[in-house]
């Protein structure tokens, strides 16, 4: 008989969703990118209300619908069903690009390839030969918006580090990041270097070192209230 594998330590996608979700402040705008990301809208913490907006023109979504209610009309900008929370707005594709260029979103919620020390974001290519030709949509959100946070696996499938010195992969956008949040810990980019703020249930700061493409800074102890900050 095989022996069990010892389940992971940290958080799970569910998890690691919910805690994103209790850094947001009430009545904050905010979009959310494709996958991951997406679950941050079902954690939505008692007495907040968090407005959510997607690239496909829609300002106020919801979680998505229970089965067999989905609207095929009403979507987000990764093709899932959505629903709309009273007073929601609909809105053309240009005019949500104006609210993301415009500095209107105060806080985005995307996922990542890798994230480097001083912040820059790949998340779109690989640069392989056969990988996506564009962008898109991601470029702008990461230039307009006012706080970007990542949501990530702390390493890829083989084990190699997302969170590095430097970022092999084509940029989305150079020093860009302000917080990652991923299966292991929260980390914030500071200007002394990235700094872990919190670890997940079970895992050690030796562990994350371990698991990071670059240096760390232990700041658990240092840690203020999360508020969007905007960029000049």
């Amino acid at each position: 008989m095989s022996e069990l594998k010892k389940p992971t330590a940290g958080w799970s996608r569910q998890e690691i969703a919910r805690r994103v979700a209790l850094d947001i402040p009430d009545g904050a705008y905010v979009n959310l990118g494709i996958g991951m990301p997406e679950l941050v809208a079902h954690y939505v913490p008692e007495g907040r209300e968090f407005i959510f907006q997607t690239e496909n023109g829609l300002l106020g979504m919801g979680p998505a619908p229970a089965p067999g209610t989905e609207d095929p009309e009403l979507i987000n900008a990764g093709k899932k069903p959505v629903t709309a929370i009273p007073g929601a707005a609909y809105f053309h594709h240009g005019d949500s690009f104006t609210m993301i260029r415009g500095g209107h979103i105060d806080i985005c919620v995307l996922g990542a390839m890798q994230v480097s020390a001083s912040g820059d974001l790949a998340n779109w290519s690989t640069g392989d030969a056969d990988a996506i030709p564009a962008v898109g949509g991601a470029m702008d959100l990461v230039a307009g918006v006012k706080s970007i946070w990542v949501v990530s696996q702390h390493t890829t499938k083989k084990g190699e580090p997302k969170i590095v010195s430097e970022c092999t992969f084509p940029l989305t956008g150079k020093g860009v990041v302000d917080r990652i949040y991923t299966n292991l810990a929260v980390i914030d980019v500071a200007p002394e270097g990235l700094t872990v703020t919190e670890l997940a249930p079970g895992v050690t700061m030796e562990e994350v070192r371990e698991k990071t493409g670059t240096q760390l800074i232990d700041g658990r102890e240092a840690r203020e209230p999360a508020a969007p900050s905007s960029k000049q």
